[in-house]
């Protein structure tokens, strides 16, 4: 556990002493994002546009990381037990690319599409029978969409399979 703890407080201070645009905390057996970071990296927040939290054990995302980490333009969320994200990640104006892939989620986050600058979303492998083609159809800048090994009912696999203005990866059946 102390040697977790030392790794997250490494990565965070060399973000903030070469005030680098990025934060990896893969790998770090993280159940949460850490409340102490928040103030620790206060001064740097706006600069950051990447932040890498795969691989961890999270559970949740508070929406103060959202309120926080304004400036993002890529999450990796991928490999935690994320089970559901808060409703400020439409506070996310400057996002281009979310991975959420291998987690526990079920009902598709609804507010990532009002982020009008989302141009990939990666939910492979997680638990989602319903995709909002839709509302994905009518986001001004997605490309890509990645549905692979998700339990998809037919009318989402028959929406998935008409003419889209973004690229779907999924593994269904012709």
């Amino acid at each position: 556990m102390a040697e977790a703890v030392a790794n997250v407080a490494r990565r965070i201070n060399a973000t903030v002493e070469e005030e680098k645009d990025t934060l990896d905390l893969s790998n770090c057996k993280l159940i949460s994002f850490p409340d102490g970071v928040f103030k620790v990296l206060r001064s740097v927040s706006e600069n950051i546009r990447v932040i890498t939290l795969a691989d961890n054990e999270m559970k949740a995302i508070s929406s103060k990381f959202f309120s926080t980490f304004t400036q993002l333009r890529e999450l990796d969320l991928q490999g935690n037990v994320l089970t559901k994200l808060p409703d400020s990640v439409e506070e996310m104006e400057h996002l281009v690319s979310i991975n959420l892939a291998n987690n526990k989620l079920s009902i598709f986050p609804d507010k990532l599409t009002k982020i009008a600058t989302l141009e990939w979303i990666n939910l492979e492998g997680n638990n989602f029978t319903e995709i909002p083609v839709e509302k994905l159809s009518a986001m001004p800048a997605l490309k890509w969409l990645n549905v692979k090994s998700n339990p998809l009912d037919t009318d989402t696999k028959c929406a998935l399979k008409s003419p889209l203005k973004f690229d779907v990866l999924s593994t269904m059946e012709s």
